[in-house]
């Protein structure tokens, strides 16, 4: 199994984090696992992710929190998969603390914004006038 985007996920290897440098090998057919030639610990594909630890495949977790977040009701939800609602609630809250993981890892960080561009938006309601300003990073597309 190639594994170019795998790090190794140890807090105390001093590889962690170091994607491409040679470190990681890959061992097990049925379910891949990988090993850190640095630190010698091993861990699994789904280390770090939501997906971790559950017996669901991927597919079917990624669907059932998009459904979640779209507004889906648990109990449609629960209805439609069979799955319990605690179970349901468990994979948002994963998904949710994984996602505040990477807001912080990759939008929070300080970076030199190098080119921005900013805009406004003038918006005439009858409750009154408006304004709507928004900054984009050129680079990254990110909303600043």
């Amino acid at each position: 199994m190639h594994s170019p985007n795998i790090f190794c996920p140890n807090m105390d290897c001093p590889a962690r984090g170091q994607v491409g440098q040679g470190n990681i090998g890959s061992h097990g057919k049925s379910r891949p696992r990988f090993y850190c030639s640095v630190c010698g610990k091993t861990f699994s594909a789904r280390a770090g992710t939501p997906f971790f630890r559950r017996r669901t495949d991927e597919a079917t977790i990624t669907c059932v929190v998009t459904l979640v977040g779209n507004g889906c009701p648990i109990p449609a939800i629960q209805a439609a998969f069979g799955f319990q609602a605690q179970t349901v609630r468990e994979w948002v809250e994963a998904a949710g603390q994984h996602c505040e993981k990477v807001h912080r890892a990759e939008v929070l960080v300080p970076r030199d914004l190098m080119h921005v561009q900013a805009d406004e938006i003038r918006l005439k309601t009858q409750a009154g006038v408006l304004w709507l300003a928004m900054a984009l990073m050129v680079t990254t597309r990110l909303w600043l």
